[in-house]
């Protein structure tokens, strides 16, 4: 069994619709996972964007969405969820525009790939605040236990 992650707001490798972009309403697109080993205690969503700012000559990874201590049972996230509507426990970290909650793909130039990245860990992670994503990636480190990718691209004003 193995840990797969889907959106029923895009295929894999497909466009993700603009209502949940920066010319859209922003709001997250619909996710969907299962396979989740069963000493999992709880999982991590990251969702990035390693095109950045431009495909022809990324410079940098910029992060759109970072989620962790998501429960085990949890098994997807409604599109447009707002923090308040998270599961139970699920703490939230800081992105790359300085918020704590999803910001869509607003590319400067090119098609972008947005890469949601789910991790099942074998720990609940302590209370970081709102961390950045290398502070999660540093704390899970060593309680990974599975992991699955779902890519999604945008590319503004075509």
């Amino acid at each position: 069994m193995s840990l797969i992650l889907t959106s029923a707001d895009f295929t894999p490798g497909g466009p993700i619709p603009a209502i949940h972009t920066c010319d859209g309403a922003n709001t997250s697109p619909a996710l969907s996972w299962s396979g989740a080993p069963p000493d999992t205690r709880s999982l991590v969503l990251i969702v990035d964007d390693p095109d950045a700012p431009d495909p022809a000559a990324p410079k940098m990874t910029w992060v759109h969405w970072v989620l962790y201590n998501l429960p085990p049972q949890a098994n997807h996230l409604p599109a447009g969820v707002r923090d308040a509507e998270l599961p139970q426990g699920t703490r939230t970290g800081q992105n790359d525009f300085k918020k704590t909650h999803y910001g869509g793909p607003c590319p400067p130039v090119g098609r972008h790939r947005y890469v949601h990245k789910l991790y099942a860990l074998d720990t609940v992670l302590p209370d970081l605040g709102h961390p950045t994503k290398a502070q999660v990636e540093q704390a899970m480190q060593g309680h990974v236990k599975a992991q699955a990718e779902l890519i999604g691209t945008y590319q503004r004003g075509h």
